[in-house]
């Protein structure tokens, strides 16, 4: 026989020899779609380290005694040491509490505690989920998963990327090009100007995603089913924001309002709006790549980005702006996941949000392939930048905008009669002074000086 019979108060269920969990797994791996979108094994290593401080805290409030308090914590470190992760199947599309993932991981951790005891005493719902619902632990994961993932992952990135644009804003000091409003000619600037506003605007939105995560410091845990922290002892909620400080490394407080933390995702709809931020201030400055690299012949030309693989199939020797485009996708996605989040948390009803596993599924969604595309993006393209100070000489030599200098010397209506001379003559702005006779040259070579205009 391949199977064992578990049970739970729905009775009997086939459980696989091979599995760990239980019987309310089982029935969830069952009744929801499998093989779809599972649960990020990153909050079910939260959801853990969340078992390991209730059992030492239960522990210590007198309500857990020391072996089992031993075997959870011991059945906890084994799981995050690794090798279980086929252990939690279920799918983000459950119960939009987490319940089903919430047990599961109480499955597995009194199923190893009981091997390492030799018995079956503990139990998932009264010593694995002691002094905890599914409605506090599960939010409380998310917290920790979303602020690990954001400070580890994400912010290294953004400050990665921002240094690197920093590094070519100097690089390109000294060069003047045309500047650009609706897509239009407009008057000079310098292109360290250009690139160091890229490196500020990615500075500016690290800090405000650093400010906006502060909102998941606060802790759902202690509130247990709608709030009221029912079957925990007082000072349980602070003791496990400390201990989940300690073992985690994060500054985690209590939520004095724990109805706030069931009821609504605030903190994880103000996190991700801030990473949204990112994401829209990211997709405009590979888009300005995008335009300023254009060409090499026909397009602005002004930007060489590196050549990282063949941009056509049928057309030889082209290059595409592959990264930009690969951020650009990513990008997209993020702003998408921040409608999906900021939907699910208008969503929440009376006294619980029931939309936490899909929360959860589009923030580290987000904040993954976010950090890995700005990763892919700084060292395959940002790294490799590299301005092409004949063709930014050429377009800034044909800039009918240069005339802007003249204007509070010959007046607007007399500088924009030059401005269409030239252009319909197909001529230079001195060749149409020339001929107009606004100014002399020798006036005209000291004001429409690009060097004094930026």
């Amino acid at each position: 026989m391949d199977y064992r019979i578990e049970k739970d108060s729905m009775g009997q269920i086939k459980v696989g020899n091979d599995k760990l969990w239980g019987a309310q797994t089982q029935r969830s791996y069952e009744n929801f779609p499998q093989g779809l979108a599972t649960i990020p094994y990153d909050q079910i290593k939260s959801l853990i380290l969340v078992k390991k401080a209730a059992a030492m805290v239960n522990n210590k409030q007198g309500k857990l005694q020391n072996s089992y308090k031993d075997a959870i914590v011991e059945a906890c470190d084994k799981i995050l040491a690794g090798g279980f992760e086929d252990q939690f199947p279920l799918t983000v599309y459950q119960t939009g509490s987490g319940t089903q993932t919430n047990m599961n991981v109480n499955e597995v951790i009194a199923h190893l505690a009981n091997e390492m005891l030799g018995d079956s005493t503990i139990h998932p719902n009264d010593h694995v989920n002691m002094s905890q619902s599914t409605n506090d632990a599960f939010p409380t994961a998310m917290h920790i998963t979303s602020l690990r993932l954001i400070k580890e992952d994400l912010l290294p990135e953004v400050d990665g990327l921002a240094e690197e644009f920093y590094k070519r804003a100097e690089d390109f000091k000294g060069i003047i090009k045309t500047g650009r409003t609706h897509l239009q000619d407009a008057t000079p600037l310098k292109l360290s100007d250009e690139i160091k506003t890229y490196a500020d605007l990615i500075k500016r939105d690290g800090d405000y995603i650093r400010q906006s995560a502060k909102a998941l410091e606060f802790l759902a845990i202690g509130g247990t089913a709608v709030g009221t922290g029912l079957n925990t002892k007082e000072g349980y909620d602070r003791k496990m924001a400390e201990v989940l400080s300690d073992i985690t490394g994060l500054d985690l407080k209590a939520d004095p309002n724990k109805f706030l933390q069931l009821s609504s995702k605030h903190g994880m709809a103000k996190a991700h709006g801030a990473i949204k931020i990112l994401a829209s201030d990211l997709l405009k400055i590979a888009e300005d790549i995008r335009f300023l690299s254009s060409g090499p012949r026909t397009g602005i030309g002004e930007l060489i980005i590196p050549s990282n693989e063949p941009g056509s199939s049928i057309m030889p020797g082209k290059v595409n702006p592959t990264q930009v485009e690969m951020l650009a996708m990513i990008c997209l996605e993020v702003m998408a996941n921040d409608s999906a989040i900021t939907i699910a948390n208008s969503l929440g009803q009376l006294e619980l949000n029931a939309y936490m596993p899909f929360i959860l599924y589009k923030m580290v969604d987000s904040v993954k392939i976010l950090s890995k595309g700005l990763h892919s993006f700084n060292i395959h393209l940002v790294k490799g930048l590299v301005a092409n100070e004949e063709k930014i000489a050429e377009n800034l030599n044909k800039s009918l905008m240069l005339v802007t200098a003249l204007s509070p010397h010959i007046g607007y209506d007399k500088a924009s009669d030059l401005a269409k001379f030239a252009h319909k003559n197909k001529i230079s702005l001195r060749e149409a002074n020339a001929q107009l006779a606004y100014v002399t040259d020798e006036e005209f070579i000291k004001i429409v000086d690009p060097e004094k205009m930026v």
